[in-house]
C-alpha cells in the first residue's frame, strides 16, 4: 500500500532514534522553558533549567518507577522463554492450517497475554507467529506471513489499558499521584487528590473491561476477513531454535544451579511470600508494580524449573531494556522542568481553556497518541504528560480514572504505526516494518473508532 510506504519512508528519513529524540525533546523543553517562563529571583534562568533538567533525572520515586517498567518487561520475556509456555505455544500452532486460523488464534491470544503483561504478549506474539510460518514450510499449507507477523503485533493496541499498562499501575501505588503532582498548580487542587485509583476504576472497571472486549473480538475478526481476502507469500526461513535448555546434570556447585528442587522450591517460597503480602491488596483491587513483578518473578522461577534455565533467559530477555534505561530519566529530566518552571500549569491552563467535561478525555486521547510517535515509552508518557492530564482533569472535574484511560488508550493505539515496539517481534520473524504497517494501521483506525466511541459514550 502507497500510504504505509510513505509513512515507512518518513519514518526511516525524518525520524531519529528514540535516543536522539530524547535529547531533542529535552533541548526543546529547555527552549521553551526559558522564552515562556519566568526566571527565579536572584537565580540565572537557564542555569536554573539546568538544575530543575538535572533534579528531575535523578528524581528518586521516578528512578524506581523506571527499574519497575524495566522488570515488567523483563520477567514477562523471561516467562515466555519456559518450556512450559514454548510447549504452549508449539500446541496452538498445531491447531493452524491457514492464514485465517492463523491470525485469528495468534491475535485472539497474543491480546489476552498481553493483557496481563506486556512484555509477555510482545514476546508471546512473536513466537507464535514465527512458530506458524516454520509449520507452514513444514507441513506446506499456504499464508500471508506479513498478515500473520502483524496480528502477532497487536497485542501492543491493549497493552495500557491493561494489568501492566504504567499508569494504570502507578497511580494504584499508594502516593504515587502526591509525589507525581508534588510542587505542580494549586495547592487546593492539589489536596483533592486521592490516595490511590484502584484498578476497580481503571483496568477492571466496567468501561475498560467492555473496550478490551469489544477490541478482543472485532479485532481477530476483521483480521481473519483480511486473510481471507490477502494472498499467500514466500516463505524462506530456517527452523527458529529459541531459548536452550540446560539438562540438570552438572558437577559439584552446578547443580545448585541446575537443579529442579533448588529452583522449583525457591519459587513456591515467593510465591508463599506473595500472597501473604499481597492478599488483602489483591481483594480490594489494587495491583502495583512491586506486586506484579513479584508475582512473574516467582512465576518464571516455577516455570522455569531451574535457576541456570531462568538466568538463560534472563540474559536474553534483558537486551531489550536497553533503551528504557537510558532513555526514562531523560523523560524525567523533561517532567522536571516541566514542573519546576511551571510549564505544567500553563499548559492545563491551556487545555482547561479549550476544553470541557467531555470534550478533554478526547483532547487527551489524541494528544497521547501524538506524543507516543515521538516518545515511544508509556512510563516515560505518564512521567512526562500525567501531570497535565491531572492538573487539567481536576480543574474541569473530570473524573481522574476516566482522564487515566484517556492518555492510555491514546498511548497504546500509535504503536501501531510506531514500529520501536516492534524491534523484537521483527528480529523474530524476519519480517520487515514495511511488510507489517499495511495491516498494523488499519487495525489502528479500527481501534480509534472503539476508543473514542467509548470515551464519548460509556
Amino acid at each position: 500500500m502507497s500510504i504505509t510506504r510513505a509513512i515507512e519512508t518518513i519514518f526511516k528519513r525524518f525520524l531519529p532514534s528514540p535516543f536522539a529524540i530524547a535529547i531533542i525533546l529535552s533541548v526543546v523543553t529547555m527552549v521553551l522553558a526559558f522564552f515562556f517562563t519566568e526566571a527565579p529571583k536572584d537565580e540565572n534562568h537557564f542555569l536554573a533549567i539546568l538544575s530543575w533538567w538535572e533534579n528531575g533525572i535523578w528524581n528518586n520515586d521516578l528512578l524506581v518507577f523506571a527499574y519497575q517498567m524495566m522488570l515488567i518487561l523483563v520477567l514477562g520475556h523471561t516467562l515466555v522463554l519456559s518450556k512450559p509456555v514454548n510447549g504452549l505455544i508449539r500446541r496452538l500452532t498445531n491447531l493452524v492450517n491457514s492464514t485465517q486460523s492463523a491470525v485469528l488464534l495468534i491475535s485472539s491470544t497474543t491480546m489476552l497475554v498481553s493483557f496481563f503483561n506486556w512484555g509477555l504478549g510482545l514476546i508471546f506474539g512473536a513466537i507464535m507467529a514465527r512458530k506458524v510460518a516454520d509449520a507452514a514450510q513444514e507441513r506446506g499449507f499456504p499464508i500471508n506471513y506479513p498478515l500473520v507477523g502483524a496480528s502477532g503485533y497487536v497485542g501492543f493496541m491493549i497493552w495500557h489499558g491493561g494489568m501492566s499498562g504504567s499508569a494504570p499501575l502507578k497511580v494504584a501505588e499508594s502516593g504515587h499521584l502526591a509525589s507525581l503532582m508534588s510542587g505542580v498548580g494549586d495547592s487546593t487542587l492539589a489536596a483533592q487528590l486521592p490516595d490511590v485509583v484502584s484498578f476497580s476504576e481503571t483496568i477492571f472497571s466496567g468501561f475498560n473491561l467492555t473496550l478490551f472486549l469489544v477490541i478482543l473480538v472485532i479485532v481477530p475478526l476483521f483480521l481473519y476477513f483480511l486473510g481471507k481476502k490477502s494472498t499467500a507469500t514466500t516463505i524462506n526461513l530456517p527452523v527458529y531454535k529459541g531459548p536452550i535448555y540446560e539438562s540438570a546434570d552438572g558437577k559439584g556447585a552446578e547443580r545448585i544451579d541446575r537443579s529442579p528442587v533448588f529452583g522449583i522450591s525457591f519459587g513456591i517460597l515467593v510465591m508463599i511470600a506473595f500472597i501473604y503480602q499481597y492478599f488483602d491488596a489483591i481483594t480490594h483491587n489494587i495491583i502495583t508494580p512491586n506486586m506484579l513483578n513479584f508475582f512473574m518473578f516467582g512465576l518464571a522461577l516455577l516455570l522455569h524449573g531451574s535457576f541456570r534455565s531462568f538466568l538463560n533467559a534472563l540474559e536474553e530477555a534483558i537486551k531489550g531494556v536497553a533503551g528504557i534505561l537510558i532513555q526514562f530519566p531523560l523523560y524525567f529530566g523533561i517532567m522536571g522542568i516541566m514542573r519546576d518552571s511551571g510549564m505544567i500549569v500553563q499548559i492545563s491552563d491551556f487545555f482547561v481553556s479549550i476544553a470541557n467535561e467531555t470534550t478533554l478525555p478526547l483532547f487527551t486521547f489524541f494528544s497521547a497518541g501524538l506524543v507516543n510517535i515521538f516518545v515511544p515509552s508509556g512510563g516515560g508518557q505518564w512521567a512526562v504528560q500525567g501531570p497535565v492530564v491531572i492538573e487539567s482533569a481536576l480543574k474541569l472535574g473530570v473524573p481522574l480514572p476516566k482522564a487515566i484511560m484517556a492518555l492510555a488508550y491514546g498511548d497504546q493505539l500509535t504503536n501501531m504505526m510506531q514500529p520501536f515496539w516492534a524491534l523484537p517481534l521483527l528480529g523474530i520473524t524476519r519480517l520487515k516494518a514495511k511488510e507489517i504497517l499495511p495491516y498494523t494501521l488499519i487495525v489502528m483506525l479500527l481501534g480509534g473508532l472503539v476508543y473514542l466511541a467509548g470515551l464519548l459514550i460509556i
